[in-house]
């Protein structure tokens, strides 16, 4: 499986992006899909995750205000739309898919995308 994120750049605080991920190599469909990010001297933390069918959707508590997550199962692509942005948002946001779980833990995720950089100037 591989997953490739795009959409990453520099915002200036108050802006938005709209971070993408493109899945191959598995049905996307049968995965649920998540963002993480990791700070600088960090632990990747939880972002949001997206059931295979939308069903269900989980937002970090720092961010349920103002990222959205959505999926295109036919083109094998999830977003994350990131709003209202803050210089503390700044972070690599990686993606995942989980074949099993919707769960916050990272560990339930078996494969990751290279990650794309988040950097927000205040």
């Amino acid at each position: 499986v591989e997953l490739g994120e795009s959409g990453g750049g520099l915002v200036q605080a108050g802006g938005s992006l709209r971070l993408s991920c493109v899945v191959s190599g598995r049905t996307f469909s049968a995965l649920h899909m998540g963002w993480f990010r990791q700070a600088p001297g960090k632990e990747r933390e939880f972002v949001a995750v997206i059931s295979r069918e939308s069903d269900y959707i989980d937002l970090g508590d720092s961010v349920r205000d103002r990222f959205a997550i959505s999926r295109d199962n036919a083109k094998a692509t999830v977003y994350l739309q990131m709003n209202n942005l803050k210089p503390e948002d700044t972070a690599v946001y990686y993606c995942a898919a989980a074949p099993l779980s919707t769960r916050r833990d990272k560990g339930y995720y078996a494969w990751w995308g290279p990650g794309t950089q988040v950097t927000v100037s205040s």
